[in-house]
């Protein structure tokens, strides 16, 4: 048997539970809550977030990247989000947004922590195309 066949894919509770850690870093984000976005990542140097113009590796660089931004222009309207969950302790969050007239799109790669769910990977990227 596949690991795939043997995982339970999308449990409800475990879906609802990485779709309200998502929106709280969704809140967090479109306000600049630092603090939020810093402890919604996984406080390990094996954590990395390729983001639009930068690649950062490790807890310390998305937070040093994190608390150098500006919040001027944050606000974003989200297009479509798919959260997938893979048994208990892991799931993916992904979204398309516009920001500033453009499409963007985003994933996270979730993970059950002791301290509750946590992105360990990250990335965001802009399309070429206006919306």
């Amino acid at each position: 048997m596949s690991v795939a066949a043997s995982l339970e894919i999308n449990l409800p509770d475990v879906v609802a539970e990485v779709t309200a850690a998502f929106e709280r870093y969704e809140a967090a984000l479109v306000t600049n809550d630092v603090a939020v976005l810093d402890e919604l990542f996984w406080n390990d140097a094996r954590t990395l977030r390729y983001g639009a113009t930068e690649n950062l590796y490790g807890h310390d660089e998305i937070a040093k990247f994190r608390g150098a931004r500006s919040p001027a222009g944050l606000a974003r309207k989200l297009l479509k989000v798919v959260v997938t969950t893979y048994g208990r302790d892991f799931g993916t969050a992904n979204c398309e947004f516009e920001r500033g007239g453009k499409v963007g799109r985003q994933s996270h790669t979730w993970m059950r922590t002791p301290l509750g769910w946590r992105i360990v990977a990250a990335h965001v990227s802009m399309l070429a195309t206006p919306v």
